[in-house]
């Protein structure tokens, strides 16, 4: 699987926070009570490519009640991350069984147990275990898609998804050499994250279609980063850095275009980068 630092992991975390589709969360909130309606027991959540815990700190304060969090991520540096980082989110947070965290946050109970795995070669494990909700942010996109056709044959389980790259992407002001540029990305973004080629932006496309095949009911919203120099610049300099890094391995843009087009990006004054929310439940 792909390593990401924590240091961009943070960097992306406001950004990723306000950008997830309220609209769908609040669906997905509604999906929950009405499947918990006389389950007095904390809400179980699996969250796939965990990473530094993102994905906990933007979803759980939107959760009704108590919850049980187990975080997997194939990277033991990020467990760790995430741990520190989640102990220092939490209004209260004191150790557990089994290397486990017990928080408090906003008056919610909520204990998070960690799994270091590799979901490339244990998904199906993952999957047996009881949950009440799988989710995952940002990860959908990295994985192939003879993955996502073995995650959706063994998935039983409720599936919310944010923030999944879509392939569309929106600078400003504008480049010659953007369209060349975002082509060799998608080329990038193709190759083997640990799964086998990716899916990139087709993964939104290939897993409603899966998913559906299987019996669920499946509602797409987007979820758009929008970014600017007042609020984002930083994030502009780092997404701009590493798009350029990915373009540049693959060999499709000579080394001045490569230049001049990431420099101009670093100082870009707004990018919209198109990503996808999506929540599967099962049909009636």
């Amino acid at each position: 699987m792909s390593e990401f630092s924590s240091q961009w992991l943070a960097l992306r975390e406001p950004a990723d926070h306000r950008s997830r589709n309220q609209a769908l969360r609040e669906q997905l909130n509604q999906v929950l009570k009405d499947s918990r309606v006389a389950n007095t027991q904390p809400l179980r959540v699996i969250d796939l490519g965990s990473g530094t815990g993102s994905n906990l700190r933007g979803l759980a304060p939107h959760l009704d009640g108590d919850q049980h969090w187990t975080l997997i991520d194939y990277d033991p540096k990020l467990i760790e991350a995430a741990r520190s980082a989640l102990s220092k989110w939490a209004d209260t947070s004191e150790p557990a069984s089994n290397s486990a965290l017990q928080l408090t946050k906003q008056g919610k109970h909520i204990l998070v147990d960690f799994l270091c795995t590799d979901l490339s070669q244990h998904i199906e494990m993952i999957l047996e275990q009881p949950a009440d909700l799988l989710t995952a942010a940002a990860f959908f996109d990295l994985v192939a898609e003879p993955w996502l056709e073995r995650f959706c044959s063994a998935l039983s389980t409720p599936l919310y998804t944010v923030l999944t790259y879509d392939g569309s992407e929106q600078w400003m002001p504008k480049h010659p050499a953007d369209e060349e540029a975002l082509r060799a990305f998608h080329a990038h973004q193709a190759t083997d994250k640990g799964f086998g080629f990716a899916a990139g932006p087709k993964a939104v496309d290939v897993l409603q279609h899966r998913l559906l095949g299987y019996g669920f009911e499946v509602s797409i919203a987007p979820s758009p980063w929008e970014l600017n120099q007042t609020h984002d610049a930083e994030l502009i300099r780092a997404l701009a850095a590493g798009s350029a890094q990915a373009v540049g391995e693959t060999g499709l843009l000579d080394a001045a275009t490569l230049a001049s087009w990431k420099a101009a990006r670093q100082e870009a004054q707004h990018c919209t980068i198109g990503h996808w929310d999506l929540l599967a439940t099962f049909g009636a």
